[in-house]
């Protein structure tokens, strides 16, 4: 095994130990009595058939996952020329040798195993070629992997999001996330997850940047957070605030099982940046799902419909990618053949960190669990803390589609808390003379009149008659085009986004 060799692992599809089982179960059926030929000390057991000299590599099967040690079919072939030439018998091909597909496309270490103390040391190995490939299957959306994951219950996903400076990529300016203990929820008998009271959450603005960096193309909304209260946090501690929120949910790092902990975000590759300029330490164990990847995945495989394009009036291409607005929007107009289900979505202000990653875990549920309970926002007013009556502003999208809109006005004097002081809670209520007053380390009490923005302003509702009609992928071009994870409104090409 001392000898380095790569090879294209195609052509390299039988697992060695089944040839070998293969054919003492082809001389029991045919009653060969093999240990009375010249050949039979070769099947006296499986070391001593190792000791023809195998090469072999170690894949994974890409429709079951599981790792194997296989050789190719001219090695079975020169394994029965061998037999012929020194015994002068002709052994046939052995029916059911297990025949795998390898998933991996690189070349593979090439070994030679002659004994089997070095069969047991590369079988020792499989567990982490299982994890390596597992995590290649997840990262690109592969829906039989992802379904597994979903259906064993014991994880716990945790979508992400950061709003960061159209100016400058390392300027962080909002943090959310969301997640879910599935294992947890299943041991207590609470299954499927319920978003509003089963997702755990939260929404971190940098007080360096609050109010003093705004976006231009796709304007952030640090007051806007509808499923919790806002904190306010200095830069400097953010990457802490992160760093402790992955380790409540993250099981020890292993080189041979997954993590107990599954990342997900929607374009989640400028997420990972942010996380690495930070030095936020991942678990190498830890799986990644990207929902848009995922959608565009079950989309290719029939499994999503048939999506119009409202510009064009055509079916959407596949290959190309969903926004998280527009993902979002489509649960509200598919149908099954079975069932029709109105979905209504709550009203809420996308490109607020974490509205976008509780929407996002939503939306990665709603495509495993279709019967998902959708969320409701918080009780009482969302927006600035200090200025009353500030309800979000419906925008209607092309297709009748509502988004968010949030007037900006300036913050009150004395509001904001200074970049080194310690983070501030607010409760985003008004006091008696609509103003807050906020100090550190001071929780503002929820006013006893506080009202449901669900039954003051009403909740999103998509008339499914209209599902057919192709108006529900467009976004709004007015605010312009944010070239980052949640690309909207660009023209549509292969492999791009709606």
């Amino acid at each position: 095994m001392s000898d380095f060799t790569l090879v294209d692992p195609k052509g390299w599809e039988y697992d060695l130990h089944s040839v070998y089982s293969a054919y003492i179960g082809y001389f029991q059926i045919n009653n060969i009595p093999w240990y009375d030929r010249s050949w039979g000390h070769l099947f006296s057991s499986f070391e001593e058939f190792l000791v023809f000299s195998w090469p072999v590599i170690t894949v994974t099967d890409s429709w079951t996952g599981r790792a194997h040690i296989v050789t190719r079919l001219t090695s079975i072939g020169a394994f029965l020329k061998m037999i012929k030439t020194r015994f002068g018998e002709t052994l046939p091909p052995a029916p059911n040798m297990l025949k795998i597909t390898p998933f991996e496309t690189t070349t593979r270490h090439l070994r030679n195993i002659s004994d089997y103390s070095s069969y047991k040391k590369l079988h020792s190995t499989l567990p982490a070629a299982v994890l390596s490939a597992l995590k290649s299957r997840v990262r690109a959306g592969e829906t039989k992997a992802i379904r597994e994951l979903w259906d064993k219950k014991d994880k716990t996903f945790l979508a992400i999001d950061f709003e960061w400076s159209e100016r400058n990529e390392k300027s962080c300016l909002e943090w959310g996330y969301a997640a879910v203990r599935c294992g947890h929820l299943e041991a207590l008998g609470h299954w499927p997850p319920v978003p509003d009271s089963n997702y755990r959450k939260g929404h971190y603005t940098v007080a360096e940047y609050v109010d003093k960096v705004i976006n231009k193309h796709c304007p952030n909304q640090p007051w806007q957070y509808a499923f919790g209260e806002s904190q306010i946090t200095p830069k400097a501690k953010l990457p802490q605030i992160i760093q402790a929120v992955i380790s409540s949910f993250a099981s020890p790092d292993s080189e041979t099982t997954p993590n107990s902990l599954v990342l997900v975000g929607h374009g989640i590759n400028g997420d990972l940046s942010r996380m690495e300029e930070m030095k936020i330490k991942l678990p190498h164990n830890m799986l990644i799902i990207d929902t848009s990847i995922y959608e565009r995945a079950l989309y290719s495989g029939g499994h999503r419909g048939i999506f119009p394009d409202s510009k064009t009036d055509r079916p959407r291409q596949h290959g190309t990618m969903l926004s998280l607005e527009n993902l979002l929007s489509s649960f509200s107009a598919l149908t099954t053949p079975d069932r029709l289900r109105n979905v209504v979505l709550p009203r809420y202000a996308m490109h607020n960190a974490g509205n976008d990653a509780f929407m996002c875990l939503f939306a990665l549920q709603m495509l495993l669990e279709p019967d998902t309970q959708v969320p409701n926002v918080k009780k009482g007013r969302i927006g600035r803390p200090g200025v009353p009556g500030m309800p979000p502003v419906p925008m209607i999208l092309n297709g009748g589609m509502p988004m968010m809109s949030m007037p900006m006005k300036p913050s009150p004097p004395g509001m904001l808390a200074s970049p080194s002081s310690p983070a501030v809670l607010y409760s985003n209520y008004a006091n008696g003379n609509g103003g807050l007053s906020p100090r550190p380390n001071q929780t503002i009490q929820r006013s006893s009149s506080a009202f449901d923005l669900a039954g003051e302003f009403g909740q999103m509702h998509v008339d499914m008659t209209k599902s057919t009609s192709g108006g529900f992928l467009s976004t709004p071009n007015a605010g312009g085009n944010r070239m980052s994870r949640r690309l909207s409104g660009l023209p549509t090409t292969n492999g791009g986004w709606y």
